[in-house]
């Protein structure tokens, strides 16, 4: 057998593409992906469960069903 059938780890692409992190802008890395290290993501989850991040919603129903029409 030869080694030319064997693929080498250099060879292997990766399964997401790297993008920047939403909180810092530096490449995302495996392990944390979207983000770029743990510190990252932990600001992004104190963000949800502190509220910071929210759906804005109709304060009165009748006027969102109306503009669904």
């Amino acid at each position: 057998m030869s080694d030319e059938g064997k693929k080498s780890g250099s060879n292997v692409e990766p399964l997401r593409a790297t993008r920047p992190c939403p909180e810092c802008g530096r490449p995302s890395v495996r392990e944390h992906y979207p983000f770029c290290s743990e510190r990252c993501r932990n600001v992004d989850l104190n963000r949800w469960l502190s509220g910071s991040y929210a759906i804005p919603v109709a304060d009165d129903e009748s006027k969102a069903d109306d503009e669904d029409q």
